[in-house]
């Protein structure tokens, strides 16, 4: 995905990940364009920065990569002896105890979770390979926008591990858990004709005409009040483990929020 015109000068830059802000829009970009955009806890702490480093200004986050894929998933690197410099190695971790290995983990999860937000809406722009860490990370996101040229896999399975980067959940989510199954079982790509037909993509375009797909996009979500779309998208995230009449009471709620605040009433 091309860089944008005129992009302003970013608010966090570093270890593959670039954060700028033009008012209500923020995006973030993989930066590591040579490496394909691997993965690293680097990488995941630099994303957990750029969501602490959100101002209150922001409303939509758009999460994009450099080059040919979005990202090839977690640095094999990561699977050496030696780790990556001034880490513990995956190694190192599994010789640790469960305790330490969950608050490793936990703090990896961080860079997956800011994404849902209540207060932001995020669109994942994703073209090319999204395997493993990198389909997870485009599951963050609320909706996706992919290049016809995308091709997401679950490859974790594969190399004995699991998907442990918040990843399961959006998926079932969308695709179902037979379809969510098969998929991380076997580790094979899914194309952007089927990501768009079972739901785990919202759009598929023309390489060239993902970036204008995008900004269409978000401009759109920026003509609707911002509360009005919190409120919805708070609405849509409960519906999914409240049962009938539980969410028509919250529905009902959030009207009266929506109409106190637009008659002047509010708290």
């Amino acid at each position: 995905m091309a860089s944008p015109a005129h992009e302003p000068a970013p608010v966090l830059d570093k270890d593959g990940v670039r954060l700028t802000v033009d008012d209500a829009i923020a995006t973030v970009t993989l930066t590591n364009a040579a490496k394909r955009n691997a993965q690293s806890p680097a990488l995941w702490r630099a994303l957990t920065d750029a969501g602490r480093l959100l101002p209150g200004s922001v409303r939509v986050v758009v999460l994009r990569a450099e080059g040919k894929s979005f990202s090839a998933g977690l640095d094999r690197q990561a699977f050496t002896p030696e780790g990556f410099d001034g880490e513990p190695s995956f190694i190192d971790l599994a010789r640790g105890g469960d305790a330490e290995l969950d608050a490793t983990i936990t703090e990896y999860q961080e860079a997956f979770t800011w994404w849902r937000r209540s207060d932001i809406l995020s669109v994942a722009a994703v073209q090319g390979h999204a395997i493993g860490a990198g389909f997870q990370l485009a599951l963050a996101c609320d909706l996706r926008v992919v290049a016809d040229d995308v091709q997401f896999a679950m490859r974790e399975t594969s190399l004995g591990l699991v998907p442990d980067l918040t990843g399961t959940h959006p998926l079932v989510s969308l695709v179902g858990y037979a379809r969510a199954l098969e998929i991380c079982a076997t580790g094979r790509f899914v194309t952007a004709e089927e990501a768009v037909s079972t739901g785990l993509a919202n759009l598929a375009v023309p390489a060239d005409q993902l970036d204008g797909a995008v900004r269409d996009l978000v401009s759109a979500v920026l003509a609707a009040p911002r509360d009005a779309v919190i409120e919805t998208k708070a609405l849509l995230q409960g519906a999914q483990t409240r049962d009938y009449e539980t969410q028509r009471a919250a529905e009902r709620a959030a009207q009266a929020r929506r109409l106190r605040d637009l008659a002047g009433l509010g708290e």
